[in-house]
């Protein structure tokens, strides 16, 4: 079979090429989407990462194709009903960062309560060493609300367990076992808003997650309240969160991921795009007033991003797509 794989990184390539599939392998730079196909259209598999869009237009494009392989554990860059109409398998790493994406959660929260990233751009930026106004607080004796206790959700519990903080948490299908071992509460969704000093998103990006905090649920939220999310950008509503920030009752917010992220990591490409109204503009707007906002870290869909889990990214991701051509498929999403 013919592999197509792209937005690798050049230690990435040299990983995969020393590595025997036993197929033919094409690396392409950059992500695929309806504007980026390459001429070449023999693929049988793509492998793909999250800046990538697979739709009906690319599918269209690749006669042959099979198997979509994402190097990612969210997949809803990938429209999966479309792979389905045409036959196409869709795999994804449905774990390499549980460990990763919890420690980053604590890296913005410790950036929020402790004003880290202001401290260090008053000093570099204005040689100010003043104290004024980088007063933070404490995470030990903090309510900690984690929305989604999957892998990653525990394990920013077992985190959260090390500084101390209450933690309460909801979860579709609660584990009391490990809610026993870790000595936290399941409560409903409103409540854990209600309650909680710091929400903190570990969900998966479905329909039904679409702006699952939005103005009702931020309303919930106690004032004086943090919000945290490395999930998905589409799970928060924008313009609700920066209406929230913006009236002082939510105090902050750390923000790994954004709706329409793409745009904004690529906004040369979007103003001469052929197609803006498929992008919200007012979203687009709203997140560079998310990005001048003090109280608020914003960081570019970092959380997964050290050498060790995107190792396991690379070492899942061939073994997903050997398992499918050797006619024994694993980490299939539809």
């Amino acid at each position: 079979m013919k592999i197509f794989f792209f937005e690798l990184e050049a230690w990435e390539k040299k990983y995969i090429e020393k590595l025997a599939l036993g197929d033919e392998v094409v690396i392409i730079d950059g992500p695929l989407d309806e504007t980026k196909l390459p001429a070449d259209n023999s693929a049988d598999i793509i492998s793909v990462f999250v800046d990538s869009i697979i739709g009906e237009s690319v599918l269209a494009h690749f006669p042959n194709l099979k198997m979509v392989a994402t190097r990612s554990t969210g997949y809803d860059h990938v429209d999966t009903s479309a792979c389905q109409a045409h036959g196409v398998v869709v795999a994804n790493v449905p774990s390499y960062g549980e460990d990763t994406v919890a420690e980053y959660t604590f890296a913005l929260l410790l950036n929020l309560s402790r004003k880290v990233a202001e401290s260090n751009d008053r000093i570099k930026e204005t040689g100010s060493f003043s104290l004024i106004g980088l007063r933070g607080f404490d995470l030990k004796g903090k309510t900690l609300g984690v929305v989604g206790t999957g892998k990653i959700g525990k394990n920013v519990i077992e985190i959260a367990t090390g500084f101390n903080m209450n933690i309460i948490a909801f979860d579709k299908f609660p584990d009391e076992a490990y809610a026993t071992k870790m000595n936290y509460k399941y409560l409903p969704f409103e409540e854990v808003l209600a309650q909680a000093d710091v929400v903190t998103l570990h969900v998966p990006y479905v329909p039904e997650n679409h702006h699952l905090i939005n103005t009702d649920t931020l309303a919930r939220m106690k004032k004086g309240a943090y919000l945290i999310n490395t999930a998905r950008g589409a799970i928060v509503d924008t313009e609700a969160l920066l209406k929230s920030l913006k009236a002082g009752h939510l105090a902050g917010a750390g923000l790994d991921v954004l709706e329409e992220e793409g745009v904004v990591k690529d906004e040369l490409n979007f103003l001469t795009s052929a197609h803006p109204g498929e992008h919200n503009l007012k979203t687009v707007l709203e997140n560079h007033l998310l990005i001048d906002m003090p109280n608020v870290i914003i960081t570019p869909h970092n959380a997964f991003n050290t050498w060790e889990a995107l190792q396991r990214i690379l070492n899942t991701t061939i073994e997903n797509i050997k398992s499918f051509v050797a006619g024994k498929p694993v980490n299939i999403v539809k």
